[in-house]
């Protein structure tokens, strides 16, 4: 991913000419929720304050240790220890993968805007948890013979995400904090190398387990460091798994605990991997109805239900995905205008929706907003 598209340190008004934001609603009582004009098209203004929030919410959740849902499978007492003992980097947010994306969210709106409330905080967050002493404790953990599945895939391809922004920020904390972690990086692209050359289909699903979106970071990452062997591995798997699907069901979707779509997932790791006018043709195969036809946005019920907010993720990762797709089609694409309408509905929703008034989506729905809203995981045209 790395900068793709955005750059440079700096007032946000300047420094991001893509982050131009529209639609805004409010919430009794909370901060104004923002649609990128990117998406519908109208005139740019710009709220720091809704970057604030997000870089306040990853504060909050990446040093609180309680409560934790650990991926950890016991093989004796030995194993029964706290989660920052477990993980000493990655040990908040309530999982994992939720601490490794909030320090990816703080690294980078970081080297976008520098002199906020919450900078210094969040510089000395990133110090104190990616410092070398707290990687080998992480390293030490994963490379038990019995963790090679550990975080796989959805967890290691943040991993790599966390990776690419620190290489991409010209900063020297971040040079030594991404020095620090490049062992963690490489046992990441390893163990998501070697596992998909053995997955024999792909995995397609709404949650963590799904295929294409972890492929979709990591072949941002591989392409971001120069990683050629990894990046055709990527390449060629997206190929043999989704290459040739025909009518994917999006009537389908979602599932009631989905945080992203099967179909649209592959439809944006499709459009890395192919050049425009052969996506196009690809998605007249894969999604045809797509960008033809409205796609019904939804709304989690329960957002202090840990899995039924999920849905609030989907309509976030639906907005950056229907735009990848629209931004992987030929300029001239009949089906632009719908996607980009689509992915304006779908983004107001998911942003007017991040919250931490319930943990179960505050600690992880910033990243999603920062995602889509700094344009993550799209190279300029």
């Amino acid at each position: 991913m790395g900068r793709h598209g955005l750059g440079g340190r700096g007032s946000v008004a300047a420094a991001i000419g893509l982050l131009a934001f529209a639609g805004t609603c409010t919430r009794p009582g909370g901060a104004s929720r923002t649609v990128p004009a990117e998406l519908d098209g109208s005139n740019p203004t710009v709220d720091p304050q809704i970057l604030d929030r997000y870089a306040e919410m990853a504060l909050a959740c990446i040093e609180r240790e309680y409560p934790n849902k650990l991926a950890h499978v016991l093989a004796s007492d030995d194993d029964v220890r706290p989660p920052r003992a477990l993980t000493p980097a990655f040990y908040g947010c309530f999982d994992w993968h939720s601490a490794v994306h909030g320090h990816w969210l703080l690294a980078r709106l970081l080297q976008r805007e520098d002199e906020r409330p919450w900078s210094a905080a969040a510089r000395t967050a990133l110090a104190r948890n990616l410092a070398p002493s707290r990687i080998a404790g992480e390293l030490a953990y994963l490379a038990r013979e019995d963790r090679s599945g550990f975080e796989r895939p959805y967890g290691l391809a943040w991993l790599l995400q966390l990776g690419a922004e620190l290489r991409a920020w010209d900063d020297p904390d971040a040079r030594a904090w991404a020095n620090a972690l490049a062992p963690l990086e490489a046992i990441a692209a390893a163990r998501l190398g070697e596992w998909l050359t053995r997955l024999s289909h792909p995995i397609r699903v709404g949650e963590h387990s799904q295929t294409a979106f972890a492929m979709g970071l990591a072949l941002d990452w591989a392409r971001s460091v120069g990683d050629e062997a990894f990046a055709a591995l990527l390449v060629a798997r997206a190929r043999a798994f989704y290459g040739e699907d025909r009518g994917c069901p999006l009537a389908f979707e979602p599932s009631g605990h989905d945080f992203l779509s099967p179909c649209l997932a592959e439809a944006d790791l499709m459009r890395r991997v192919l050049p425009p006018v052969a996506f196009a043709a690809w998605l007249d195969r894969a999604l045809p109805r797509l960008g033809r036809e409205p796609l019904p946005p939804t709304v989690a019920i329960d957002r202090s239900d840990g899995k039924l907010v999920h849905l609030d993720g989907l309509a976030l990762s639906r907005a950056w995905m229907l735009t990848g797709v629209a931004h992987g089609l030929p300029v001239n694409d009949p089906r632009q205008a719908g996607l980009r309408a689509d992915a304006a509905k779908h983004a107001r929703l998911g942003l007017s929706a991040v919250s931490a008034d319930h943990y179960a989506g505050g600690h992880w729905l910033g990243s999603f907003a920062v995602y889509l809203v700094t344009a993550a995981g799209r190279a300029p045209r």
